[in-house]
């Protein structure tokens, strides 16, 4: 029985949730708030990006398919993964 229950986690999406965010993270005008996705033991990198204020305010959920084994190393490659990407697309990111 413990098999067919962990493999219905893995397709109801039971053990898919995310963590509570973390503090935010300022680059080149972007807001990045790191929030890793706790999956199976395991934590996906995902983050909030958010450029602006008020009603001028845009946000980018990013979430990557990379699985890291533990929260600080998912939150470090998370940042690095986001910086990378706002350097590459900058406000383009929103589109």
């Amino acid at each position: 029985m413990g098999i067919l229950s962990g493999l219905k986690g893995l397709f109801s999406g039971a053990e898919r949730a995310p963590e509570k965010p973390e503090d935010t993270v300022e680059y080149k005008g972007f807001s990045i708030i790191p929030a890793p996705i706790k999956e199976g033991g395991q934590f996906r990198v995902a983050a909030t990006v958010t450029q602006g204020e008020g009603a001028e305010q845009q946000t980018h959920t990013f979430i990557r398919s990379d699985l890291m084994p533990n929260r600080d190393e998912c939150i470090e490659i998370t940042l690095r993964k986001a910086k990378l990407t706002i350097d590459q697309m900058g406000s383009h990111i929103f589109k």
